[in-house]
């Protein structure tokens, strides 16, 4: 049976979900279209049960746009897709993080969601229709899940608010936000601002999740028509002489580590013991209970003697502690007050190569940024179904193992790097230069030293001061704070600059970042239905008292960008030159262009406009390229003198000099010298590089062709008068 129902967004824009054509034999699938945008979402559950001992849920969400849905050929050599772009991973990451909390608690089955955008119209993305088409075809599975997820994106276009704005639009939006959620609650945020304040941020959520709610209400009239039977499966048990075992052997350990204000070293180490020593008394306390045929008998008995379900009660424990005594106590792991950020470190240039470099600690976390500059040449050529612009500012986010003092493979770049690269360039770059005032490709490299939560925001704290250090004219600085969530029924506490285990025990991850003015960027995730906009107002606004408290301490290192660029760093040099000369610098085959670049190490890009960039690192280099190309499209002029080359040598005629590029004139044997010559090559020799003075200019009658008579012995005489002229007073020593 095939569904297809259509809704109305606004502004004539007409979404529609169909079920029931594609894919059957996946255990779900529904297409979403928006104008010629068709994104394709299906879901295939395994009907195998998980292992006993398995304590996660094995989700994969893939997203993957088609270069043939755009009637597009992918480039390279093989022609055809291979592994994801970063926009599909990011894509990947924003289905992924709104979906994975709303399956069922105990739900353990492996998962596969893949998203293909199997038509493109250019103008509108896939990627939040592939989020309201994963959830679709999950409602239409059997899978247990009933609380469908909608994603929209929202713009705001002169003050109006915008859902699933298409690409033209976002070039006039302040906002660019992507909005998860279901009928009763938000669970997901990621986007880019233009220093929107958090009044419009909040104002901007709840007109997406006015769209979201409607289209929710469609999801579950098209599940309720499909009716399909949800499978039936049973969440583990854990026997309760279990849980009170675990519970009376490592509480009050657990509680009295929780209230001791310890590093992370020292924390782990001692909840590791906890962990080692419950785990060990657990098992040796059921064994002694329990026979050997007794415990292979009976599941429940084994459960009880399992060393992962007791790191999980354990765990359980561990959570209900520390959330227990931030709400209660209005305590933290480190002894922190609910808003207090911890201690802010910040050094500058301490990367001597480099062409700006910062540390940046806060507490357990600390980024070491450095920024390099580059031409045009070394921007990002980037080719996606919507775009294939150059990316000219970039930030690259790298998180060894030992920062959070693990060993680990290093391989290719994780999804977390990706997106948390992403986070924090959206961040700086609404503060960026324009083009035309700081013509540089830009790159930020942030390394996580240490890690003890946030640190994506550290990276843009450090970013910032990376590029004030290295010069670039930032419009404001920007930080970055990430806020957390404890919440049981109605109590809550709203925690600032949160640590790696109050991220992991607690409701919420909300990442902030913006100037003293407003917001440029944010991300959040939550693990709870039902976030009330008070909290989040709650959260915002001691967000912005936390970006305000970290930027004092940013202006305090650094009050603005220096005035010059590091010493390593290319200098760009802009001149326009008319179009019809540009073939002359490029020469045949780029012959003259290589050759000024061989020659004064500069490097060289000239725009179809006819603006000629120059880039050298030292000041020799760009302006004996300059001198270069401005000689290059220099018109002759007569009475100026000219440094040439002797090309030709006619003994009783004269010499030809080429006194321009490609352009040639005689020096008559007359003009050699004051004194007479009977012989050109007594004085000259060709590939001698001599002054001469343009004296004339004349077409040959009958060839048409321009001759330039060129004089040596004028250049001498200048000379002669300006040595024999009286001087000014007081100018005999300049």
């Amino acid at each position: 049976m095939i569904i297809n129902k259509e809704i109305d967004l606004g502004q004539g824009k007409i979404l529609s979900i169909e079920t029931g054509k594609m894919a059957k034999q996946a255990d779900g699938a529904a297409v979403v279209r928006l104008g010629d945008t068709m994104v394709l979402a299906t879901v295939v559950s395994s009907k195998t049960p998980p292992s006993p001992t398995q304590d996660f849920f094995p989700l994969q969400v893939e997203y993957r746009e088609k270069y043939s849905a755009a009637g597009k050929f992918p480039g390279g050599f093989f022609k055809r897709e291979s592994r994801p772009s970063e926009k599909e991973i990011l894509s990947a990451r924003l289905i992924d993080r709104a979906l994975r909390p709303l399956f069922p608690d105990g739900y353990l089955y492996e998962t596969q969601i893949i998203i293909s955008v199997i038509s493109s119209d250019q103008i509108n993305d896939g990627d939040v229709l592939g989020g309201l088409a994963a959830s679709a075809a999950i409602m239409v599975s059997d899978i247990p899940f009933r609380n469908p997820m909608s994603e929209v994106r929202v713009g705001r276009v002169n003050g109006q608010y915008l859902i699933n704005p298409d690409i033209n639009e976002l070039t006039g939006s302040d906002i660019d936000i992507c909005i998860g959620g279901t009928l009763d609650t938000i669970c997901m945020l990621e986007g880019e601002m233009k220093e929107i304040s958090e009044a419009d941020m909040l104002e901007a959520i709840k007109f997406g999740h006015d769209a979201i709610r409607k289209l929710c209400t469609l999801q579950n009239e098209i599940a309720a028509e499909v009716a399909k039977p949800t499978r039936q499966f049973t969440p583990k048990a854990i026997p309760a002489e279990l849980t009170t075992a675990v519970r009376a052997l490592c509480e009050t350990r657990l509680r009295e580590l929780a209230y001791t204000p310890l590093s992370k070293e020292e924390r782990a180490d001692q909840t590791a013991a906890i962990y080692r020593d419950t785990v060990e008394s657990t098992i040796a306390q059921f064994k002694a209970a329990f026979s050997s045929e007794e415990i292979s008998a009976d599941p429940a008995k084994a459960l009880c003697v399992n060393q992962h379900i007791i790191n999980e009660e354990i765990h359980s424990i561990e959570k209900k502690v520390m959330r227990h005594m931030i709400l209660d106590d209005k305590k933290r792991l480190d002894g922190r007050a609910l808003d207090q950020i911890r201690p802010i470190s910040i050094e500058l240039g301490i990367i001597p190569r480099a062409h700006g470099s910062a540390l940046f600690t806060r507490g357990e976390t600390q980024a070491l940024v450095t920024v390099t500059l580059g031409t045009k040449k070394d921007a990002q050529s980037v080719d996606t179904l919507t775009s294939n612009a150059d990316k000219r500012f970039m930030l690259h986010y790298n998180f060894p193992p030992f920062s959070v003092g693990e060993t680990g493979r290093l391989g290719g770049t994780s999804r977390r790097e990706i997106g948390h690269g992403n986070l924090a360039e959206r961040a700086i770059k609404m503060v960026a230069p324009s083009e035309q005032e700081f013509p540089y490709t830009v790159r930020i490299v942030s390394d996580i030293l240490e890690s003890n939560g946030s640190s994506s925001m550290a990276s843009v704290c450090g970013g910032t001061l990376a590029l004030m250090d290295g010069g670039v004219p930032l419009k404001k600085p920007v930080s970055g704070i990430a806020m957390g969530l404890i919440k049981e029924g109605d109590a809550y506490a709203v925690l600032s600059d949160i640590l790696g285990n109050e991220d992991h025990l607690g409701d919420m991850d909300f990442k902030v970042s913006g100037t003293s003015e407003g917001i440029t960027a944010c991300q959040m995730d939550i693990k709870i239905d039902g976030l009330d906009y008070h909290i989040l107002e709650t959260a915002l606004e001691q967000a912005r008292t936390g970006r305000l408290y970290i930027l004092d301490k940013m202006e305090a290192a650094i009050p603005s960008s220096r005035e010059e660029l590091a010493r390593f760093a290319p200098r760009l040099t802009t001149i326009q030159i008319p179009v019809e000369a540009i073939g002359m610098i490029i020469g045949k085959g780029g012959e003259t262009i290589r050759s000024i670049t061989e020659e004064t190490g500069a490097e060289i890009n000239i725009e179809d406009d006819g603006t000629v960039t120059i880039a050298c690192s030292n000041n020799e280099g760009t302006q004996a390229a300059l001198n270069t190309i401005k000689t290059l499209i220099a018109k002759p002029e007569v009475g100026t003198v000219y440094f040439g080359k002797v090309r030709d040598i006619r003994d009783e005629l004269g010499a030809f000099v080429e006194f321009l590029p490609k352009t040639d004139g005689l020096v008559h044997i007359s003009e050699i010298s004051t004194a007479r010559v009977s012989k050109v090559s007594d004085h000259l020799k060709i590939g001698d590089r001599v002054k001469v003075k343009l004296v004339d200019v004349r077409k040959d009658p009958r060839t048409g062709k321009t001759r330039f008579a060129l004089s040596i012995k004028a250049v001498e005489i200048d000379a002669e008068a300006e040595a024999a002229a009286p001087k000014e007073p007081g100018t005999e020593n300049n």
